[in-house]
């Protein structure tokens, strides 16, 4: 497990940040020259932070533009990505500070399975909720609604169905094959599966690339306005407030710059409270993010599935509570042990791993709960108790984190 920070540093952080957290009452010239001050000095005032184009980067880039992050001495600047293994690898060689960022793609550098190997760090989570699977129309014609009619048609009419996923260890990777062999379908044997950058997943179903994909929003909100697909499942509908993007960065970085780590962790934990306080602000996100420079996309497509409005593209209408959240009274940022471990535990499933690692001391040195500690209470942010949590899946099957190997095993379809 990684050392936590003396604890009279950590009282420094704690009172400094509470000190001005009382924004309207200090002039804006002394309390950034406060903040700077003294032994809690951020030791970089300015940030990269990567980010690809979706919905859920929403906190990383509220946090620049609302400026946040000047309550506690830094600048963060977005830095807008490709794709995901274009992140991997500037996260790897320091071209980006931090980045929102798969919570899987961290853990696969972690252990070596998606990346060369090396020490990384979670520093909070930055959203639940809020991913999708998107089937093709072609397969809505052929009577595809959902997983069970799609699995009977794969059963009825044999051929090559191809499904994307983001990355190979990420999020989206690991609901889409959970939800496939949720429904009997063996995710690397009874269907192809391909890796494509999340704004580029609508313009490869147009063209017939892949008959269906999960992804983050807006891209599945998008093939419905476009006509060219449907949402056969909600990720919140597989696991209600799932894990999923995580503010991620080198473990070296926070070893090298602690205060900066606290300070951009902080500045991004109020970022979420202040989109999640009212639909108001959601809607300003939406306007926000939409434009060019981060999601580029229409407003409307982002807005309607952030306020919960949902429509399938098949005729059915709902509000979602469990849509896309960025705060939740705390329960959002803060980086559960278990999440970690679970992670792990489809790697497992799906022979990404080789072998079974020790999944607690893997999330005990990948999920800086110091750092978020320190940063919750300048943010005056309620910190879970207990650093597991438990949920019951789409197929019933119960996670708790207490037997991860026996879990992993126990799936009746995983690779061999």
């Amino acid at each position: 497990m990684t050392a936590e920070y003396p604890s009279s540093k950590r009282r420094s952080f704690i009172k400094q940040a509470a000190a001005v957290s009382i924004t309207s009452l200090i002039p804006e010239a002394i309390r950034v020259g406060a903040w700077a001050a003294g032994s809690d000095k951020p030791e970089k005032s300015e940030v990269k932070i990567g980010f690809i184009p979706l919905t859920d980067c929403a906190s990383v880039v509220m946090a620049s533009v609302m400026e946040f992050d000047k309550k506690y001495g830094i600048k963060i600047v977005p830095s807008k990505e490709a794709s995901w293994p274009g992140v991997r690898d500037k996260l790897v060689n320091g071209e980006l500070d931090a980045a929102h960022v798969l919570y899987g793609l961290i853990y696969g550098l972690q252990l070596g399975v998606a990346g060369p190997k090396k020490d990384m760090a979670i520093l909070m989570n930055l959203n639940h909720n809020g991913q999708a699977i998107t089937l093709s129309s072609k397969l809505n014609a052929k009577g595809v609604k959902d997983g069970a009619t799609l699995a009977q048609l794969i059963a009825k009419e044999r051929g090559e169905y191809t499904f994307a996923q983001t990355f190979p260890t990420g999020t989206h990777a690991m609901w889409l094959y959970y939800w496939l062999a949720a429904h009997g379908v063996n995710p690397f044997t009874d269907v192809k599966t391909i890796s494509v950058p999340p704004p580029q997943m609508v313009a490869n179903m147009r063209v017939g690339n892949m008959d269906g994909y999960c992804v983050g929003e807006p891209w599945n909100n998008r093939a419905i306005v476009d006509k060219i697909g449907f949402t056969a499942e909600t990720t919140q509908a597989i696991w209600k407030d799932h894990p999923e993007k995580v503010l991620g960065c080198q473990a070296d970085f926070v070893a090298k710059y602690p205060n900066t780590a606290r300070a951009m962790t902080a500045a991004i934990i109020d970022a979420g409270r202040w989109i999640d306080a009212s639909l108001s602000n959601r809607r300003k996100t939406a306007e926000v993010v939409a434009d060019k420079s981060y999601v580029n996309t229409d407003m409307e497509v982002i807005l309607a599935r952030m306020l919960g409005r949902y429509e399938n593209g098949l005729g059915k209408t709902w509000d979602d509570k469990d849509a896309m959240k960025f705060y939740n009274d705390g329960l959002v940022s803060f980086p559960f042990l278990s999440d970690g471990m679970w992670f792990l535990t489809q790697h497992r499933r799906w022979g990404l791993l080789k072998t079974d690692p020790d999944y607690l001391a893997v999330a005990k040195q990948v999920n800086r709960l110091d750092i978020y500690r320190d940063a919750a209470a300048a943010t005056k942010t309620a910190v879970p108790k207990d650093v597991m949590r438990s949920a019951k899946f789409i197929d019933g099957v119960l996670w708790d984190g207490k037997d991860p190997k026996k879990y992993a095993a126990g799936f009746k379809i995983r690779a061999a």
